[in-house]
């Protein structure tokens, strides 16, 4: 579904590279775990299969297709959801606006979808009455479930994250691996997750080690 072909990226020159002709396969029905130190440049790809920058050599491709080619603006709008790590939640809207919000502009075909997005949020602890608030009256905690729970709403086939569990406690952590772990395995989604947890990362179903300058898949 998703491939890395040939991917280098650097920050100011190729001779400092994070890596170099990096191939990777994301499949539907997968749940990946991306690990390595820090700063070692797991989010930098995150931000490549999510459309938000482009390799300096090589190219991502959606079922064949070049990012460029398909444009990244439409494949971002289309094909991926994306939970940040900085949550990028609309300040000035409730928990449930935000999720119906982002449910509208990807074309989401739930036939109730305030209904479903309640469920969604109820499933991570947001009961109702903290749906309806505005969201900066929500912990930090609470602002992460709410922004994994929009991109789990959303029709995208493509799920990328950024350190999802960051801000949770062990009980919403498992919660969260097991709604991860739903999309991809029942709603047949490509979900990618970035995280520096082994624990999460173990229960993904292949797990990618950034290391050396390359990347490889290992068993945790």
């Amino acid at each position: 579904m998703l491939t890395a072909k040939d991917v280098s990226y650097w920050y100011d020159s190729e001779e400092n590279t994070l890596y170099k002709d990096v191939n990777l396969n994301f499949e539907a029905g997968q749940l990946y775990g991306i690990i390595g130190s820090s700063g070692a440049g797991k989010t930098t790809l995150l931000t490549m299969l999510a459309g938000l920058d482009k390799p300096r050599k090589g190219e991502i491709l959606y079922e064949g297709t070049s990012l460029q080619k398909i444009g990244l603006t439409q494949y971002r709008n289309r094909y991926v959801s994306i939970v940040f790590q900085a949550y990028n939640l609309l300040p000035y809207m409730s928990a449930l606006d935000n999720v119906l919000t982002a449910m509208a502009i990807t074309h989401s075909e739930r036939e109730n979808p305030s209904e479903f997005a309640l469920e969604m949020l109820t499933k991570v602890g947001i009961n109702p009455d903290m749906a309806r608030k505005n969201v900066q009256k929500l912990s930090g905690g609470q602002q992460q479930r709410v922004a994994i729970v929009r991109a789990m709403c959303c029709d995208a086939p493509v799920v990328v994250a950024d350190e999802p569990t960051g801000n949770l406690d062990d009980t919403n952590t498992r919660e969260i691996i097991k709604l991860f772990q739903e999309l991809a395995h029942e709603q047949q989604k490509c979900v990618i997750l970035v995280t520096h947890e082994k624990e999460v990362a173990a229960s993904c179903d292949v797990q990618y080690l950034l290391q050396h300058k390359t990347f490889e898949e290992v068993t945790l």
